[in-house]
């Protein structure tokens, strides 16, 4: 069914139930980035196939909603489907809910999944429209047109033993419930599948390449409550649960359970997490406290038995990429690789490697001009073969049970212009400078963002996307609450936590470079002035000096660079081959 006939169906079906505006988002039940194929009712409904994107259907539009990442990437893909594109965060460009406002008459109904839809949206566009409307949330109306949807995922889940995770099920559960104590809350709410797996020490496999299991979670007092399809939990599962005193109930019991929260309980949520039909079955009388799940910070703060894994997970991924990047520049000659074909190598190196599970997401491997669309993924139909000039990017990770990691490295394949070196130099430039960065504590990744950016803006050069994110311990790659991004993130930098640095360069029809590491966040010296902070870089893979212009980098860039590759060599070196420790002596070399 092509996607003009499926938006002509939804309509009929909109008509049906008094439907005159119908959202479909990308999320799931849970509010998450990355979803099952059961919850990709937006992709299906739009051919728009980016992690990140809302769609509005009236009886006569269509709109997609996505941002800076997808912008080259959605613009492909809904064309000639009747979709209109509006680039999210461009001057002039509304929001959705600005759409919605400005279309919308009076007693029209807004209708949507309350499963799929944020409280914190709805809140949101009731502000903005301040006509009298109607809002039904009761209706998946992609469900009923969708004849083929994949089911939904009903994979095993395992358990995380202390010596990766290095903290008891109990012991978080009391810091928690000291939290709540001191915010006086009877009741927390948890849908986020990455705070659930976290608090109960468990994994999954029900999202592709995130080790979550589909699950709710209620923590009072002195109760642990795990909604979840049982036909997920094996023998030793229900022995770790049981020993924790965690109550497990059916999936969707919860909805029911919110109806029976008492007046006098106060309920501690994040709005932001939880879906609109969560929030409709609790009464109106029920205090309701919107705070950030505490769980969110605490595991955004990796403790030493986590950093000493993760390091321990990016020396073996490292080796992997390493040996990636050797083959890729001995064998790119013979006209035999392709995007497809060099990922699937890459992710064979990482099968090699002890304690791994899967990719850590979709690896990004983007040759020439299809590495200007930031989240770009080779096709059957896209699939490019790689030929011995310009550039491969190359963006990818692994799960293992001891860490999860993101690396993005841009290889020079061959001849390549001055341009594109200069693009890749300053690149490198901004990376270097926000990887050096002694910082005060209180600072954020908006105080910080300028360090990685500001030797592209000297030349007119942005990416419209943040230069770093929060990464999960064999959990989600994209992790909160903090990040590194010119708009305004108010969480300060605190001592454990891990972030990326991968600023990039993207030119339409041209070339795309990005340079990723990932960062560990650490105490430096403290002084009158305060405490001083730090970067860790624990990503260990050389950045290619063949794409590098030295006299763009500053003395002190060169001896950082110098001694980044110093640490690559002494670190990977022992787990090579004698031919590749050769190779990799040429590409760690001074410069």
């Amino acid at each position: 069914m092509k996607i003009a006939e499926r938006i002509k169906k939804l309509r009929k079906m909109m008509a049906e139930k008094g439907i005159d505006f119908y959202i479909i988002p990308s999320s799931d039940y849970h509010q998450s980035e990355y979803v099952g194929e059961y919850f990709k009712c937006r992709e299906w409904i739009s051919g728009f196939t980016g992690s990140a994107g809302t769609v509005v259907v009236t009886n006569d539009e269509a709109g997609l909603w996505t941002d800076g990442r997808y912008f080259i990437q959605a613009a492909k893909q809904i064309k000639d489907t009747g979709i209109t594109l509006y680039k999210m965060g461009e001057p002039g460009v509304p929001t959705f809910y600005e759409f919605i406002a400005e279309k919308i008459e009076k007693d029209q109904c807004v209708g949507f999944d309350g499963k799929v839809m944020g409280m914190a949206q709805i809140e949101e566009l009731k502000k903005k429209i301040k006509k009298k409307m109607k809002i039904n949330g009761e209706f998946d109306l992609i469900g009923e047109i969708w004849s083929d949807r994949p089911p939904m995922a009903c994979t095993k889940a395992f358990v995380l033993d202390q010596k990766y995770c290095g903290e008891s099920v109990k012991s978080k559960l009391a810091r928690i419930r000291e939290i709540m104590e001191d915010e006086n809350c009877d009741v927390h709410v948890l849908s986020s599948l990455d705070d659930i797996a976290w608090i109960f020490n468990l994994r999954g496999n029900d999202v592709k390449n995130n080790p979550v299991n589909l699950a709710y979670a209620v923590i009072t007092v002195d109760k642990a409550i795990l909604y979840i399809d049982e036909k997920k939990l094996d023998e030793n599962v229900e022995k770790h649960l049981f020993n924790n005193w965690i109550e497990v109930r059916d999936y969707f019991e919860l909805y029911d359970d919110m109806e029976l929260i008492s007046n006098s309980e106060v309920v501690m949520m994040e709005l932001g997490k939880v879906n609109y039909s969560i929030c409709s079955r609790i009464k109106s009388s029920v205090k309701v406290v919107d705070r950030q799940n505490p769980s969110t910070l605490m595991k955004a703060c990796k403790n030493k038995v986590e950093l000493e894994n993760l390091r321990k997970s990016h020396l073996k991924d490292a080796v992997a990429v390493i040996k990636f990047m050797y083959w890729l520049k001995k064998n790119v000659k013979s006209g035999k690789i392709t995007e497809i074909s060099a990922t699937e190598y890459l992710e064979g190196l990482r099968k090699a490697q002890a304690l791994y599970l899967e990719p850590s997401f979709d690896t990004i491997c983007a040759y020439g001009s299809n590495a200007a669309m930031m989240h770009y993924k080779a096709t059957e139909e896209s699939d490019t073969v790689l030929k011995p000039e310009g550039l491969l990017l190359v963006d990818s990770g692994g799960q293992y049970y001891d860490g999860t990691t993101d690396i993005t490295r841009t290889f020079v394949l061959g001849p390549c212009s001055d341009e594109i070196k200069k693009h890749f130099t300053l690149t490198l430039k901004g990376m270097i400078k926000l990887s050096k960065a002694k910082f005060l504590y209180g600072c954020t990744g908006t105080n910080l963002d300028i360090l990685a950016r500001q030797s592209l803006w000297e030349i007119g050069i942005d990416y419209k996307c943040g230069t770093g994110h929060g990464v999960g311990f064999l959990l989600n790659v994209h992790e909160g609450p903090h990040g590194m991004r010119v708009a305004y993130n108010p969480q300060k930098f605190e001592e454990g936590m891990t972030v990326t640095n991968e600023p990039g360069v993207y030119i339409e029809g041209s070339h795309g470079i990005r340079l990723e590491n990932e960062l560990i966040v650490q105490k430096d010296i403290k002084t009158e002035f305060g405490q001083f902070m730090k970067f860790e870089t624990m990503t260990y893979v050389p950045l290619d000096l063949d794409g590098v212009i030295p006299e763009l980098l500053s003395e002190d860039e060169k001896q950082f660079l110098n001694d980044y590759h110093k640490m690559v060599f002494k670190k990977i070196s022992p787990f090579l081959e004698s031919e590749e420790k050769e190779w990799l002596k040429k590409y760690t070399r001074e410069i």
